[in-house]
């Protein structure tokens, strides 16, 4: 077995949620939670199937998200992973529906940072392990720190 670091690269002002899912309907689902849990959003979903024609599923409302979505998965080449890109809503927003899929199996993360997936790859194929998400902590917040976070939420409408 071979285990790596892969990185998954997403256009620059987009969320990219990664997960595992099971079976070929996950795009027309996560499609569907995707257009009435944030209305107004771009997205783009990728699936790629771990049997059958072994196709790369995708679908959405963006071209551009739909292609990144794509990119994603086409590079982890892992089975039964999926991939939603998303621009104009975060993914606060719609995780616990995506998470609450009937195809979903796991969810490995939801970010804007610099992403890195760890892939094994077996004979038989690949699958995500893990992911590294973002980078290791500086410190410890302080009272200013505290006060910029509760800034930056009331930014983007999660405070008032």
């Amino acid at each position: 077995m071979e285990i790596r670091t892969v990185p998954v690269a997403f256009p620059d002002g987009t969320n990219v949620i990664l997960g595992q899912s099971h079976f070929i309907k996950t795009v027309e689902d996560l499609y569907e939670i995707l257009a009435t849990t944030a209305p107004g959003s771009k997205f783009g979903i990728a699936f790629a199937e771990a049997s059958g024609p072994r196709l790369v599923r995708h679908d959405g409302n963006d071209e551009e998200m739909e292609r990144a979505a794509i990119e994603i998965v086409s590079t982890l080449g892992a089975g039964h992973s999926f991939a939603i890109v998303m621009r104009d809503a975060f993914p606060i927003s719609v995780l616990r529906s995506v998470a609450n899929c009937q195809e979903v199996c796991r969810i490995f993360c939801a970010t804007a940072n610099p992403l890195e997936a760890i892939v094994a790859e077996t004979p038989q194929g690949k699958g995500i392990l893990g992911v590294v998400d973002g980078a290791s902590p500086k410190g410890v917040e302080g009272p200013g720190d505290v006060a910029t976070r509760g800034e930056f939420l009331r930014k983007i409408g999660y405070k008032r």
